[in-house]
């Protein structure tokens, strides 16, 4: 239903991600998604700082422009910013008629429903598959990919509503987890890849609803700073899904463990060797390399979910946040 036409979509030369909050962090894993699958460069940032920035746009670029709410203030400047450089402006966002939607050249809609929660779960989940979806046509139109490939990750992703089934019927784990980690006062998420925009997101959920400190790192960067923060008060989640940087990540896990530090692993179905690395491990499904974001951000969401419970914090609706930011 995109009004983007195929020779437009031919003569795209790089996109533009533009978003804040955890929308930001969906245009990261984007920016890994779309350069896989179309090869097109991808640049992201924050609206809130692409806005005041010299815009170095032009008409073969796309901007991309996500905000589940439609209205959030900064991602409606930067739009505004984009149209004047002659970039083409296509929106994703949650709710019809929204600013965004009304002023962008095109509109793809997640269709996750009002969510009430002020911070986001399901609409992140709904952009991820939108960003998915749209780069799976993308690389058809681009043929950068042949249609056994694009079929392969489509049959991968209509499984992937099973899987987080599957996972959710796993929530007793988490809340166990839960009860043995609420205590901590720090922690840090590692991922690589694909799946560090993942960590980000999960220590983000850990501070929104639970008030509790929480850093997201690369977990190759982890020697450049953090690792001094590290010892037995300060827990490490890692994301370490058996995927082509697996062994760098076990590698990384090794290094924290050496500082006397607890680690929950997010891993692999079937993954044998990471129980005698890891201290606790809580596993999704296997599926391709590059889904593995929309699995492994669930349970960091339950997460955070069980330790605010557990602490008697709101987690509807976090002190000193909104729903949508409307003003600068």
């Amino acid at each position: 239903n995109l009004s983007l036409s195929l020779d437009k979509i031919k003569e795209i030369e790089r996109i533009s991600i533009l978003a804040c909050g955890s929308s930001y962090y969906t245009a990261l894993a984007g920016k890994y998604i779309f350069e896989e699958l179309t090869g097109i460069p991808v640049e992201v940032d924050y609206s809130s700082e692409f806005r005041y920035r010299k815009i170095l746009l032009g008409k073969k670029d796309l901007a991309i422009l996500i905000s589940q709410s439609g209205e959030t203030a900064d991602t409606i400047a930067a739009l505004r910013a984009c149209r004047e450089a002659g970039s083409y402006i296509l929106a994703l966002t949650n709710v019809r008629g929204s600013t965004i939607s009304r002023e962008a050249d095109s509109v793809m809609y997640i269709k996750a429903g009002p969510e009430i929660g002020v911070a986001t779960t399901k609409a992140f989940v709904g952009q991820l598959m939108c960003l998915y979806i749209l780069s799976l046509y993308f690389a058809q139109v681009m043929e950068t990919l042949d249609f056994s490939e694009i079929n392969k990750i489509i049959s991968e992703l209509i499984k992937i509503p099973q899987m987080v089934e599957i996972i959710l019927l796993k929530d007793p784990e988490v809340i166990k987890l839960s009860e043995e980690f609420y205590k901590f006062h720090n922690f840090l998420y590692l991922g690589r890849g694909i799946n560090y925009p993942i960590a980000l997101e999960g220590a983000l959920k850990l501070k929104e609803i639970s008030y509790i400190h929480a850093e997201g790192y690369p977990a190759g960067e982890m020697k450049h700073g953090p690792i001094a923060l590290l010892d037995k008060t300060f827990p490490v989640v890692v994301i370490v899904p058996k995927d082509k940087v697996y062994t760098k990540v076990i590698n990384n896990i090794k290094e924290v463990k050496a500082r006397d530090t607890l680690v929950l692993a997010i891993a692999t179905e079937g993954d044998e060797e990471i129980v005698n690395i890891a201290d606790r491990v809580f596993y999704i499904p296997k599926t391709s390399d590059i889904l593995y974001p929309i699995l492994s951000v669930i349970p960091l969401q339950l997460f955070a979910y069980h330790i605010a419970n557990k602490l008697g914090c709101d987690v509807d609706k976090p002190r000193n946040l909104a729903k949508s930011v409307t003003v600068e």
